[in-house]
């Protein structure tokens, strides 16, 4: 199968999601095989959010809508033209999937396949019910993609190389039960947002889409805030209050509700608004409805301080303080080319 094909087929595939992009569902006429697979995908959804209740109708679409946007011709074209992907021997590449937010081993089942290899999925239980859908839809307009798409529950057998994401304890087996297979494995990552006091109201709302969305579950989610000494939270908590909705949501209710009684036990100080706390913390990883906070003095000696701690941290969110840095409420619209743990996948594909 030559590479355009693949493409095309991605193409295709971001089209039929573009219909599931938003809360309210909208059919286009246009799409290819939608007699065959609207009211299926429609139903998947349906069963995903009552398999997982962190996968609410909203948050699926914002996924649905990120892959959307990504799967256009311009945008794969773009995201290739740094490689070579000449036809070679295809391999067949393993890939354990988290399931903390919708679709997140999307990236590497696109990947697999846009490097024309052979990909055996093995997914979390919490995410189970969207992807093997999609593959079908994408056999149906590429039916070369049929029998090179394998979803399994069992051991991993008979494969050539593995992409693996789980917890930090999880990704010590993995380094230890694949060390003798060509490997990207992943751990826990964190995110973290900078502030200077200089930010605008429109600088914390957008924060806020980066630690509320998908309820703060995912790597790119900020869990900890650094700011200067002195800070004046008042516009901090402005900016956070359009989430509001949020504590109806029950599971999430559920955990501010049991996070608050540890803290007020512990008789720890912290601030809070009604659905999110913030509490002083040098740990990187806070729990749901949580924020931790630090303080510093000299913003070198912080650049110092996170380019050590560089393996934990997923994106730095910030204006002006690093030339890494992600802008506010970007950190979960990643582009194709921003790969995990800044380890690049088509390359480490290419190379097996």
């Amino acid at each position: 199968m030559h590479l355009q094909q693949r493409i095309n087929a991605f193409v295709k595939l971001g089209d039929f999601l573009s219909q599931f992009s938003n809360e309210i569902i909208q059919k286009k006429e246009s799409v290819e095989h939608n007699d065959l697979f609207f009211e299926g995908f429609k139903h998947q959804l349906k069963l995903a959010e009552e398999h997982n209740g962190w996968f609410t109708k909203e948050n699926m679409a914002f996924a649905i809508k990120g892959w959307s946007d990504s799967l256009t011709t311009e945008n794969l074209n773009k995201w290739l033209s740094a490689y070579d992907i000449t036809k070679k021997e295809p391999k067949l590449v393993a890939i354990i999937m988290a399931g903390n937010i919708p679709l997140v081993g999307f990236h590497d089942f696109l990947s697999v396949l846009i490097c024309d290899h052979h990909v055996l999925v093995k997914q979390s239980s919490n995410d189970k019910h969207l992807l093997p859908y999609l593959a079908k839809y994408l056999e149906f307009v590429e039916p070369q993609f049929k029998n090179i798409i394998t979803f399994t529950e069992d051991k991993l057998e008979n494969f050539d190389a593995v992409i693996a994401t789980g917890s930090n304890n999880t990704a010590r087996y993995f380094e230890y039960y694949f060390k003798h297979k060509p490997s990207i494995i992943r751990n826990n990552r964190n995110s973290v947002a900078i502030l200077n006091g200089q930010e605008t109201l429109e600088d914390m709302q957008a924060l806020s889409e980066d630690i509320f969305r998908y309820y703060g579950l995912g790597c790119r989610n900020v869990s900890k805030i650094y700011i200067p000494k002195n800070y004046n939270f008042d516009l901090f908590f402005q900016g956070m209050y359009h989430w509001h909705p949020i504590i109806e949501k029950a599971k999430y209710a559920n955990n501010y509700d049991y996070n608050k009684a540890v803290y007020i036990m512990s008789e720890f100080d912290m601030l809070e608004n009604g659905f999110l706390m913030i509490k002083e913390d040098t740990s990187a990883v806070s729990p749901i409805a949580t924020v931790f906070y630090e303080y510093y003095e000299n913003p070198s000696k912080l650049k110092q301080k996170l380019n050590q701690e560089k393996e934990s941290i997923q994106c730095i969110v910030s204006k002006g303080f690093t030339k890494n840095e992600i802008a506010f409420g970007k950190t979960q619209k990643p582009q194709l080319w921003d790969y995990a743990d800044d380890v690049d996948s088509i390359e480490f594909l290419l190379a097996i």
